[in-house]
């Protein structure tokens, strides 16, 4: 399996003269992210070879490299999800490629309904911790034999979410005015594609979840496996509905209209944050 990967950084290799330290996935209707990306290389999914097709409205379908305040970067514009119909390694399958890459640092965005009541459309959650619905009934990307040039057999998954990027982005949001609308919280991933019922929404309320959504945590896995360091955020862009006399219902349109009323926000947020990554970095290289 390990040529598979090694094959298509190889032809990205070929292709690109950027070396990234950092990759982006792009949630629903967050693509615009890669666009700000200076001296850009993009490629379609379709012509990377081993790469999977993105077939969900709001996900481009792109892999675009560049430069993000003086820093290289790659950004997956549309990701793939279990509901499509993809094996979990399919969906895992660019994380251990950006590790081929040289990347060392994966930022994850998703679109996510919120559970917590402090949470409204609009908002930004930093993800704290994840519960991964799937991955806990033996639906994991790590399933089947390991690959111990990626990394362990039995990978611990606490901390997978980097501390110090977190505090960094509670501290970027001060600044720029932001913080009113971002918390940390709890993501959960269910496998979709519906929307959840009443009942399991209470049901993840009742078990500590913030925010719920179809992506993320499979990606983020593969890539604690293998050594990556990880920042997540979710833009909350619904309230799931918890009661019965409720008669709201989300659609997919509302969460990409969210994604556009908000996009500039996490941009803004994400630029700052790979800009000042930097210095973290240096410093530690120093230590």
């Amino acid at each position: 399996i390990h040529d598979d990967y090694q094959k298509t950084a190889d032809w990205l290799m070929s292709q690109t003269k950027h070396r990234p330290q950092v990759a982006i996935i792009c949630g629903s209707g967050l693509g615009m992210l890669a666009d700000t990306l200076k001296c850009q290389d993009s490629f379609a999914y379709s012509d990377i070879p081993g790469f999977p097709q993105s077939t969900v409205q709001g996900h481009a379908g792109r892999l675009v490299f560049g430069e993000l305040k003086g820093k290289s970067c790659v950004c997956m514009q549309g990701r793939f999800h279990m509901y499509e119909g993809h094996s979990l390694l399919k969906t895992t399958f660019p994380v251990r490629v950006f590790k081929l890459l040289g990347v060392e640092t994966l930022f994850v965005t998703n679109a996510a309904g919120s559970l917590a009541d402090g949470l409204q459309p609009g908002d930004i959650m930093i993800i704290k911790d994840h519960v991964n619905f799937p991955g806990l009934v033996g639906l994991n990307p790590l399933c089947g034999p390991n690959d111990d040039k990626f990394g362990p057999r039995f990978p611990a998954m606490s901390g997978c979410y980097d501390k110090n990027l977190r505090c960094l982005a509670m501290e970027i949001a001060k600044q720029l005015g932001v913080a009113g609308l971002m918390q940390e919280g709890v993501y959960a991933m269910v496998g979709g594609p519906n929307f959840e019922t009443i009942a399991e929404a209470r049901l993840l309320h009742r078990l500590g979840v913030d925010a719920v959504g179809m992506s993320t945590a499979p990606e983020v896995v593969v890539a604690t496996h293998c050594g990556l360091r990880v920042f997540g955020l979710s833009l909350i862009t619904n309230k799931v509905v918890k009661s019965y006399e409720d008669l709201d219902s989300v659609n997919h349109e509302g969460v990409l209209e969210v994604g556009r009323l908000r996009s500039h926000t996490v941009q803004q947020l994400v630029t700052e944050l790979i800009g000042r990554m930097e210095i973290n970095n240096n410093t530690n290289n120093a230590a």
